[in-house]
């Protein structure tokens, strides 16, 4: 059930935290005792320790590697670990014989299998080069194809951020950072490694992850990472759709959607996702009070279906449409699903939504106008339906955000599903009572005087 709550604001650290930028050219590697920091093996996952051990008996290096040791170091519980060795994707798969597949054509990867668990191991990654049979980058400079592999030290300043540029060796229990990845962590600074305006165009999908991850662990900017990104935000037209709709996935679960979107905001990037939806709609009452609940449900381990965000950040979209569909003399239901289908082929020329994500999206909107003025016999069979909970869900953060045209149903439905069946049947029976008209404020029209009887005897 939806929970009555206010959104709130996240503030960032101040930018008086934050380290000044740094060349990569100064970085030098620095290695630190893990249990130092309070880290040690059995606070990584069993399948990865299994992994790194294989890898290493086979003779190969073979580290924890980005996020995983980041927030290990900050005191997080990661539930996933990200692998990095030397072993070529070809050596991984003779490790692991029918255990481990390999992946990718543009960035080539193994996936390695343990206990039913996966986990993503990839080969140490060389400088780029432009143009040879491993490597490929588009016209605006996008690497479109990286399979050249290097050395631990080339790999990690390959790396996006200087906080994800750090190694961990569970058996030695040493982490190696190439990049100052601890002084950053600890000011609290994101920083990209090398020139960001040329990493961007390299990947124009790290501009996304600057905004979630400056989101997610409330690190500031540093001002080289942040200048570029407003302008070169276009290039994120050139991604596959795909893609774009896994990456949108990530920030919509990535439990701290409220900052999230006021960073995408900040930094032109929602509308590079929602093209065709209004700038202003992530600061509207409903995607706020939608963003509190998701970051809620997160934090409290429940699930998040991708549907319920996308129906909301759509909906003033999708009823528009609808009003052009009435005004043109439509029906409200076969409105409603016209303009459904239209907003969402649309959209998913930007970001893929799958189609059984559509789909939920498309009975999530369809129930509202049912919900908003049910009769009694159709009740029983409406809190039946599949998608009644998330599209009551939906209605109820709909009133509770302000919207009026629920007719305060929201509220009825949530009474409805709470009492026993006597007080239902109550419910139902008012349901159907004819409503008093509304009484006119208009000023009554002064009668005529009456005509004067003629006096019979005066004819």
């Amino acid at each position: 059930m939806i929970t009555r709550v206010t959104p709130v604001t996240m503030t960032p650290p101040s930018p008086e935290m934050c380290s000044p930028s740094m060349p990569s050219s100064t970085f030098t590697l620095q290695k630190y005792k893990a249990a130092d920091y309070g880290i040690h093996p059995n606070d990584v996952s069993e399948a990865a320790l299994a992994t790194i051990h294989e890898l290493t008996k086979a003779g190969f290096q073979a580290y924890v590697v980005g996020g995983g040791v980041r927030d290990l170091l900050l005191g997080l519980h990661p539930k996933d670990f990200d692998i990095a060795t030397d072993a070529t994707p070809d050596q991984i798969k003779r490790v692991f014989g029918r255990g481990c597949q390999i992946i990718g054509r543009r960035f080539q990867l193994a996936h390695v299998y343990h206990n039913r668990q996966m986990l993503e191991v990839a080969t140490f990654r060389a400088p780029h080069e432009e143009h040879t049979a491993h490597s490929q980058t588009s016209a605006h400079g996008m690497i479109v194809r990286d399979n050249i592999w290097g050395s631990i030290d080339q790999d990690a300043l390959r790396r996006d951020f200087t906080i994800n540029a750090m190694y961990y060796q569970p058996e030695t229990g040493q982490i190696l950072d190439f990049a100052n990845g601890m002084k950053d962590i600890k000011s609290k600074t994101l920083r990209m490694i090398g020139d960001p305006a040329t990493r961007y165009r390299e990947d124009p999908v790290r501009m996304l992850r600057v905004a979630r991850f400056a989101a997610k662990l409330q690190f500031c900017l540093d001002d080289a990472t942040e200048a570029p990104i407003k302008k070169l935000a276009y290039l994120l037209k050139a991604i596959s759709h795909h893609r774009l709709y896994d990456e949108s996935h990530k920030m919509f679960a990535c439990g701290h959607l409220q900052a999230l979107l006021q960073h995408l905001g900040e930094m032109d990037l929602f509308s590079a996702l929602f093209p065709q939806v209004k700038e202003n709609v992530f600061h509207s009452p409903l995607v706020k009070l939608a963003a509190k609940n998701t970051d809620d449900r997160i934090q409290q381990g429940k699930s998040v279906n991708p549907a319920f965000f996308y129906a909301v950040v759509l909906w003033e979209w999708q009823q528009r449409l609808t009003k052009l569909e009435l005004d043109r003399g439509e029906d409200i239901f076969p409105a409603y699903q016209s303009a459904g289908i239209k907003v969402l082929t649309l959209q998913s020329q930007q970001t893929a939504i799958p189609r059984f994500v559509a789909q939920t999206i498309r009975d999530i909107w369809d129930l509202q106008p049912r919900l908003e003025k049910p009769r009694s016999r159709v009740v029983p069979k409406l809190i039946i339906q599949p998608k009644f909970r998330a599209g009551f869900d939906f209605l109820l953060l709909r009133e509770l955000s302000g919207d009026n045209r629920t007719h305060g149903m929201g509220t009825w439905w949530e009474h409805y599903q709470a009492v026993n069946t006597d007080e239902q049947e109550v419910l139902l029976r008012l349901l159907d009572k004819p409503k008093a008209k509304p009484k006119s404020n208009k000023p009554k029209k002064p009668k005529a005087p009456a005509k004067p009887k003629e006096d019979p005897a005066a004819v």
